[in-house]
């Protein structure tokens, strides 16, 4: 497994906008972002216990959520993605869906599952059937994302933080979805290294690192 070094923190607007101003200065912008920035969707899952909510609420060193997730309402490309998290080390696993195949799954359509060329695929089918892991809601939010290639650092900035309660329709437009925070999220990632000159465009004299969770911050309704 891979592993990537992973910190976070709750930072203000007018930390945002300092930060912002910092990284312009030294950083790329994602390519894929439009004006800086993207809107992502993602669909948490979790089983009826919420292992995967408890595990973060309880700070547990090791542990892993699923979500399935599509950008900037383009339902044309959508990923299964697999979270990994040891301590400060992240890790993410990737796999693609087509958007049928992302309905049947909310649908509870699931034995194609099986039989998928992707290991991850199996792999969620194998905890739907066996852990009872399932949709439970939709996570909203903007993403300003910023890269810097020694290190392979990407930096970003999440903000308007929005939860689809207990909806898990995750690709209908018309899913009502509603504000759950106002938290700025910073969140800086990088491999072997972290270059000082991005460490100083981050650097916050009076902040420390968080545990802000938008999957928590969405089931904040149940």
């Amino acid at each position: 497994m891979d592993l990537r070094h992973e910190i976070k923190h709750e930072i203000n607007y007018s930390d945002m906008i300092t930060i912002r101003h910092r990284l312009s200065a030294v950083a790329y912008h994602d390519p894929h972002a439009i004006d800086g920035k993207y809107f992502i969707r993602s669909l948490y899952f979790d089983n009826l216990a919420d292992k995967a909510l408890m595990e973060k609420i309880n700070g547990m060193n090791r542990r892993e959520k699923f979500r399935i997730r599509y950008y900037n309402g383009d339902t044309s490309v959508i990923h299964l993605e697999k979270k990994s998290k040891i301590d400060h080390l992240g890790n993410k696993q990737s796999a693609p869906l087509t958007a049928q195949q992302a309905q049947s799954i909310v649908d509870g359509d699931t034995k194609w599952m099986i039989d998928s060329q992707y290991p991850l695929i199996r792999e969620l089918y194998t905890k739907m059937t066996t852990e009872g892991i399932a949709p439970k809601t939709i996570a909203d939010y903007t993403r300003e994302p910023f890269i810097y290639p020694a290190g392979n650092v990407r930096v970003t900035l999440d903000y308007n933080v929005r939860s689809g309660l207990r909806c898990t329709d995750f690709l209908s437009p018309d899913c009502v979805t509603v504000p759950v925070s106002d938290s700025i999220i910073l969140e800086v990632k990088w491999d072997g290294f972290l270059p000082d000159i991005i460490r100083d465009a981050v650097s916050l004299s009076d902040r420390r690192e968080g545990a802000f969770s938008k999957y928590a911050a969405c089931r904040i309704y149940g």
